[in-house]
């Protein structure tokens, strides 16, 4: 039987693979490239024998096989299902952490890089978490995995199937929603950050959706000053996450 292709439990790229050790995934089997002399497959071999995983040795062309990215850097780890979390689980995260929650909420990004992308930004920015719908975005495949660069390990995913509605729920435990919009009205430098918030990067083609648009207390806009008009979503992220990482250490 073939492989089945955007399976979630597969892991595949050096960085994603030791995100997934250091974080304590539970995998399965480690599948290395047979005959590679890599210092770097031969340590995580070394620490997935450790942890009681299996590791088998195996020829590029099963590898490739089993790729969703066709980037595997000679490693492809196979684990089981990264289970979703709920915002109460992310709120949670926050008040152990004794911080304002910080949250993104990602409203139909469909492309696998551009959430991977987001992830590690979010992570990296200190966000307690993110949210994800369950139609019309991308999930927690091999392909998000590998474009955060092992982010995805380590931080909290809820998907929801109405994002409106938990918006709604967030605004009710007190946290701003700050939406990133063109036409938006408060200019992002001169928009206060303060406080609990869950900041909405909307899809790549038509941004937020009007649903989610009229959730928003605030309508974010990122200064532009070339000819093109937008920033792709993860660059509007990346951009608006760490104003919002500057206001929060400044106080």
């Amino acid at each position: 039987m073939p492989f089945e292709k955007d399976r979630e439990d597969v892991i595949e790229g050096r960085n994603a693979v030791t995100e997934a050790l250091r974080a304590g995934r539970a995998i399965d089997k480690l599948y290395i490239a047979k005959g590679e002399t890599d210092k770097t497959l031969a340590f995580l071999a070394s620490k997935a024998r450790a942890a009681g995983v299996v590791v088998v040795e195996a020829d590029r062309r099963k590898l490739d096989s089993m790729s969703v990215t066709q980037a595997h850097q000679g490693v492809v780890a196979l684990a089981a299902v990264r289970e979703y979390v709920s915002i109460a689980d992310i709120l949670s995260i926050a008040r152990e952490r004794g911080e304002d929650p910080f949250v993104v909420a990602c409203d139909e990004v469909s492309d696998p890089h551009n959430l991977g992308a987001i992830l590690r930004t979010a992570e990296c920015a200190g966000a307690h978490g993110v949210i994800i719908p369950k139609r019309r975005s991308a999930g927690l495949t091999a392909t998000v995995d590998k474009a955060s660069a092992g982010a995805a390990e380590h931080m909290a995913v809820a998907r929801v199937p109405n994002m409106a509605a938990a918006l709604r729920e967030l605004k009710d435990e007190g946290l701003w929603i700050y939406g990133t919009a063109a036409e938006g009205t408060s200019p992002l430098w001169k928009t206060d950050f303060s406080g609990p918030l869950c900041l909405v990067i909307g899809s790549e083609g038509e941004g937020m959706s009007r649903i989610v648009t009229e959730q928003c207390d605030f309508l974010v806009s990122i200064p532009m000053q070339g000819r093109i008009s937008s920033l792709n979503a993860s660059a509007s992220a990346a951009i608006v996450l760490y104003e919002v990482l500057r206001a929060r250490q400044n106080g």
